[in-house]
């Protein structure tokens, strides 16, 4: 059993998509092993998207990613964060395959519905940032 992160984004908890995310979670065999929904400060979305330091984007996602609540959750199962990338599909939703949650509900390429680990070393660190 291997874990992930999967955050539901602010324009998706605008639109009471979190239940919607989660079914669809779960659907795919997921299990939901932590959630909680949280408000992110400025330097806590800094910190969480350093990687993305010195780009042009970074002070935009930073304001989308604190305009509103989000929904961080741990997921549980084999291939775990394969699977899930899989499931939500590319970042910008214009190039997210059909059925994916982003080409489903996501708006555009920021607003783009959930945030999802990338790699197993990566989850470790996001979990690890939002779940003692």
């Amino acid at each position: 059993m291997s874990r992930t992160l999967l955050i539901v984004k602010p324009d998706a908890t605008e639109r009471n998509l979190i239940g919607h995310v989660v079914g669809r979670l779960e659907r795919a065999g997921f299990k939901v092993a932590e959630m909680r929904m949280v408000r992110l400060s400025e330097g806590e979305a800094r910190k969480f998207y350093a990687v993305h330091e010195g780009k042009p984007f970074l002070d935009d996602l930073v304001a989308f990613m604190t305009s509103g609540p989000v929904v961080p959750m741990v997921l549980e199962k084999e291939n775990a964060v394969e699977d899930m990338r899989t499931l939500i599909g590319a970042t910008d939703p214009s190039n997210a395959a059909c059925g994916t949650v982003r080409q489903e509900i996501a708006r555009d390429i920021q607003c783009n519905s959930v945030h999802g680990s990338d790699s197993d070393e990566n989850a470790a660190v996001e979990i690890a940032f939002f779940f003692d």
